[in-house]
């Protein structure tokens, strides 16, 4: 009878096991089923979570590796004003790991080890719903912050190419290093129009116009996301800063903006247009104030204009540490839970980054004052955004495939094309370049740019020595026959010897060549000397410390000198450019610059890149912009030009072209029209190249006043030497819009002008007028 009852029981058990296991297996949860629609998913997830689970979704932080370097590094009060490094007072590390495993957190950042990426997805792997984290990271210009990953050149030489293909080609090539690496998000587009060359971001956008900044911006869209297919994403894109930080009324970094609304609708917002159109997923809101209203807390630009006016259905996620100076900078709010009810109901998704944020959320909601859908609203992006990554069925990445796909020959390949495509040659009296190999036997070379990773630029960490090719390298790889008389002047642009600098004159003299190398030093690693990129801005725009000094010391040697500047930002380098031959802007070209560099040199490439922005001729020059209204120059400095050094979409080649035949189809058409202009470039040259050819349009009279010429199309050709193409430019109804007193897109009747040509100075431009019945 005892056997009897044991084995009855033990059936038992094993029938309620059985069933218990065909239950699981046939009612696995929606969720991570992929074969289930991305928005069921969704549903059934977000039914299952609790409201702490839901918050921490909107929770991010730093990685741990990151931790323990900004804690062994840093004070504690450097690392409190610090905008690059994170540490989390009375946390250590190991509780970190512990609230990933609690499913406490949902996203991370500067996670730069694919070993770390893996590990901390698999402590998310021991949550209870085993949601997958979001990893970002800042690969502004290729996931350089990533060991031994290819660096491109930074966003302002991009934008020099004025070539969208190939920005969308390397912003591909970025989204498949950074899925190698671990990441999955990436911080960029910055899409901020660029107007103050004091601030410290230049070199981090696309220029100064808004056409051209919205076009390479959908371009690096385009590449990252994988656009095609809104459902399945490479990477998120990231378009920032929501907004105007650009423009800042002393040109530092977070400083407040105060702008007119018609500024910040004609200039500044429409790039966040064209990225919302495009499918950008995610957006980050900026450091500054805008017209007295903290950037993070402004309820009209995130949910108002952004969400209901221009139809963002990504996430919006804020800048670091900006929730919380809220309450500690802008004191706009008395403390964090205050700062964190202000910043949601504003439209805010995800904090950047940190622990104080899931504690106030919960308890802003138990008290009421937050709903749990309003808490729903952001999750549901979020977690809407892992499954389009594929996140729920790949968290992990393969090693092997991470040392296949980073710095591969393709990647190579395409950095190299986008440094020869990003250099400018900005002037060259008595065709000085290109040079002839064997010409000079002996070349004197130095500044402090010229053998250091200076041409890699900000949001950079230190790379294998072996990835890439400083100037001096790829002048010693051109084999030009020529002896390359080396002075390393050191790269600290604070502390320049003048012993050195007086020494150059003296080895200039001895020398049939003179490269001097000049510019500004982004190095991330190296934040205290940094005099460019994040949080540097500046109050001139002259060469810092002794560099000009040591330009001038070149030049009194007589002996023929190029300049090179690699920067940021625009310098005003007026009496280099009146004084030395021949310039060349190579802003920070990326790992090739180098080699890229000694080809355009030695003629091996042919230079075709043009200014996105214009130059100006000095900080008291600020606002110097191509876009301007009618009475900018009314009046005249009495103590220097008025004029920029060298204007928006200049460029100078090695072939001549030359424009003529400027045609439109129509000289009168209706508001709703489109019609076409034609015109033919000419290669008059015994030299193959490329033109970048523009079109600008002005609207003669109007109720408001309008910028004497405004870029809104451009096509980048090539012409054989001798050849002749014939251009044609569709000029369509939005182009003619200006907005109205509530700012309403409007066309007037009336006269326009149409002008095409080499750059947006009124010497390089064809004109015709038309006129809108």
């Amino acid at each position: 009878m005892l056997y009897a009852r044991y084995f009855l029981l033990l059936g038992i058990i094993l029938l309620t096991f059985g069933c218990q296991s065909s239950h699981e297996i046939n009612d696995k949860p929606i969720y991570l089923n992929a074969s289930n629609p991305i928005d069921t998913r969704v549903d059934d997830l977000l039914s299952r979570m609790t409201l702490e689970e839901k918050v921490a979704q909107m929770c991010q932080y730093v990685g741990l590796d990151h931790m323990k370097q900004a804690e062994q590094n840093l004070s504690k009060e450097e690392m409190e004003s610090s905008d690059a490094h994170g540490f989390y007072p009375n946390l250590h590390s190991s509780d970190v790991v512990k609230l990933v495993e609690q499913g406490k957190i949902g996203s991370f950042l500067h996670v730069v080890d694919v070993k770390e990426a893996n590990y901390l997805q698999s402590l998310a792997q021991k949550s209870r719903l085993k949601i997958p984290l979001l990893i970002g990271i800042d690969a502004i210009h290729g996931t350089a912050l990533v060991h031994g990953a290819t660096v491109y050149p930074t966003p302002i030489g991009m934008a020099s190419t004025w070539d969208t293909e190939l920005v969308k080609k390397m912003s591909v090539e970025t989204a498949l290093e950074m899925r190698a690496t671990g990441a999955a998000w990436t911080f960029t587009p910055n899409i901020d129009v660029a107007r103050d060359a004091r601030w410290g971001r230049v070199g981090e956008t696309f220029g100064e116009d808004p056409f051209l900044v919205s076009e390479m911006g959908v371009a690096m869209i385009e590449g990252l996301q994988n656009t095609n297919y809104p459902d399945s994403f490479n990477v998120i894109a990231c378009a920032k800063h929501l907004i105007a930080g650009s423009e800042s009324i002393n040109g530092l970094n977070g400083a407040p903006t105060d702008l007119s609304e018609r500024t910040i609708r004609e200039i500044h917002l429409p790039s966040y247009q064209a990225a919302v159109d495009a499918g950008v997923f995610s957006v980050m809101t900026a450091h500054n104030e805008l017209n007295g209203v903290a950037c993070h807390a402004d309820k009209w630009m995130m949910t108002e204009v952004l969400r209901n006016e221009m139809g963002f259905d990504g996430f919006i996620v804020s800048d670091w540490m900006d929730i919380e100076r809220l309450a500690t900078r802008h004191f706009v709010a008395e403390d964090q839970t205050e700062a964190c009810f202000q910043t949601i109901d504003a439209g805010m998704d995800m904090h950047m980054h940190g622990p104080d944020f899931l504690e106030p959320v919960m308890e802003l909601v138990r008290a009421g004052r937050l709903s749990e859908e309003r808490i729903n609203e952001s999750v549901r992006r979020l977690l809407e955004a892992k499954f389009k990554l594929g996140l729920f069925e790949n968290a992990f990445v393969d090693l092997e495939k991470t040392k296949a796909m980073v710095f591969n020959e393709q990647h190579r390949q395409t950095a190299l094309e986008a440094a020869q495509k990003s250099i400018i040659l900005l002037k060259n009296e008595n065709d000085l370049l290109p040079l002839k190999k064997g010409k000079h036997k002996k070349i004197f070379v130095t500044g402090p740019n010229a053998n250091n990773e200076t041409i890699l630029g900000d949001w950079t960490w230190e790379q294998p020595q072996d990835n890439f090719v400083t100037i001096l390298e790829g002048l010693k790889n051109a084999n030009s026959g020529s002896e390359i008389d080396f002075m390393d002047v050191g790269s600290d642009l604070r502390n320049m010897s003048q012993k050195d600098v007086d020494a150059a004159l003296g080895r200039a003299k001895k020398a049939d060549l003179a490269i001097v190398v000049v510019g500004e030093n982004s190095f991330r690693w190296d934040w205290k000397n940094k005099t460019c990129g994040e949080n540097s801005g500046r109050s001139s725009i002259e060469l810092f410390g002794l560099q000009q000094q040591l330009v001038e010391q070149v030049v009194k040697s007589g002996t023929p000198t190029i300049v090179v500047l690699v920067n940021g930002r625009p310098l005003g380098v007026e009496w280099i450019a009146e004084n030395v031959p021949a310039v060349i802007e190579a802003w920070e070209p990326g790992c090739f610059g180098g080699d890229a560099l000694a080809q355009i040199l030695y003629g091996e490439v042919n230079p075709s890149a043009k200014l996105p922005i214009t130059i100006p001729r000095s900080v008291g020059h600020q606002l110097s912009i191509y876009n301007h209204k009618p009475t900018h120059h009314f009046h005249k400095y009495v103590d220097a030009e008025s004029t920029p050094l060298y204007p928006f979409g200049h460029g100078l080649s090695y072939s001549t072209y030359e424009y003529k035949n400027l045609v439109l189809s129509k000289e009168t058409i209706a508001k709703n029209e489109a019609q076409s202009i034609s015109i033919d470039v000419s290669n008059t040259s015994n030299r193959d190249g490329e033109e970048i050819v523009q079109l600008y349009l002005n609207d003669k009279h109007c109720r408001f006043t309008r910028p004497v010429k405004e870029l809104k199309a451009f096509q980048r050709i090539s012409l054989k030497a001798g050849e002749t193409k014939t251009l044609e430019f569709s000029i369509t109804p939005d182009m003619l819009q200006y907005l109205d007193h509530n700012f309403n897109p409007r066309i007037d009747a009336g006269e326009f002008v149409a002008m095409v040509g080499c750059s947006s100075a009124d010497k390089d431009l064809l004109k015709a007028s038309f006129f809108v019945k």
